[in-house]
């Protein structure tokens, strides 16, 4: 645009009414917006490799939708830096930061679609997106003294167009007393510097080849594993050669010194109290929910563009991080 032109854009932008500038100030916003969104998916993914071969060898191969396009010189595939993450071909890229500052307030579907202007449809499409994205960060593992819990939530088939048993009202109430194969089972490990690690194990009491699956990985070596008088901790603890204490929490016995695991029934607490804001969620989303959980009880990342950073870094992936 050359000078003359743009001058006579300024004359013109003179004569706009109260409400044509309104207009046109939230349409450059938006525009900005975007514009922000695509610089720091470029800055947090560098050049990424191949996400089909994992050759590092690539070269640019024009853009598309406002991100770089890259050609892999071994399999001759194109790519962007969101092709093979959670966030590829999301559209609206303008309301992306918006949506993230709806996650970190712990917005519901509807009120966050409301706020961003998209359906409701894409607002759920688009929480569990970012939330799988921000999930696969590679977390430290657990070190020192280790506490480890589960709790239960009655499983559920929300939002299911075939369920697999009688339909229950606003919940309902398990057909059995006790922990059976009616309850989604939550494992949660802590340490002491508050590193935490959560896992959907399935349905019913946790086992001991279900702590070896999911806990084992996540230890670092020589860990002190404090647990209730559960039957599988101890199993699984002798089976993997850990040191191990428990706390009789039946017995009323809640801490013998540093020998306690009040920090992970705390997250328990708390994870349940921000549950109740959505009356109920999808056994399938359940690991979803308790990652989301996890992201605000650690207070990272604390802003809409640190979460988009970590959502789009592949070097911050972990094979079957959680």
């Amino acid at each position: 645009m050359g000078a003359t032109q743009f001058q006579a854009i300024l004359q013109a932008l003179r004569q706009l009414t109260f409400d044509e500038v309104t207009a046109l100030q939230g349409l450059l916003a938006t525009a900005r917006q975007g514009d922000e969104c695509c610089s720091l998916i470029e800055a947090a993914a560098g050049r990424p490799p191949c996400p089909r071969c994992a050759c590092p060898r690539c070269h640019r191969s024009g853009a598309a939708n406002g991100l770089q396009r890259y050609r892999c010189t071994a399999c001759g595939r194109t790519f962007n830096a969101l092709t093979g993450t959670p966030l590829a071909r999301l559209r609206l890229r303008d309301k992306w930061l918006a949506y993230l500052g709806c996650l970190l307030e712990s917005t519901t579907v509807r009120a966050a679609a409301g706020r961003v202007a998209v359906a409701p449809s894409t607002s759920f499409r688009w929480r569990h997106r970012f939330i799988a994205g921000v999930r696969r960060e590679r977390r430290p593992k657990l070190s020192h003294i280790v506490e480890a819990d589960e709790t239960y939530l009655l499983e559920s088939q929300k939002g299911s167009r075939h369920l697999t048993r009688p339909a229950r009202k606003r919940g309902g109430k398990a057909r059995r007393r006790g922990l059976n194969k009616e309850f989604d089972c939550i494992l949660v490990a802590r340490d002491r510097s508050r590193v935490t690690h959560d896992f959907v194990t399935g349905r019913g009491p946790v086992s001991a080849a279900q702590l070896k699956a999911h806990l084992l990985p996540v230890l670092a070596p020589e860990i002190l594993l404090i647990s209730d008088a559960a039957k599988a901790y101890q199993a699984f603890a002798q089976a993997a050669g850990l040191t191990h204490e428990v706390v009789n929490v039946r017995a009323g016995i809640r801490a013998r010194g540093a020998i306690h695991i009040q920090s992970v029934n705390g997250w328990h607490s708390r994870f349940k109290g921000w549950l109740q804001r959505f009356h109920g969620v999808a056994s399938r989303y359940l690991a979803n929910y308790t990652g989301w959980q996890r992201v605000l009880d650690a207070g990272s990342p604390a802003t809409p563009s640190d979460w988009l950073r970590i959502g789009v870094a592949p070097g911050r992936y972990g094979a079957g991080c959680q």
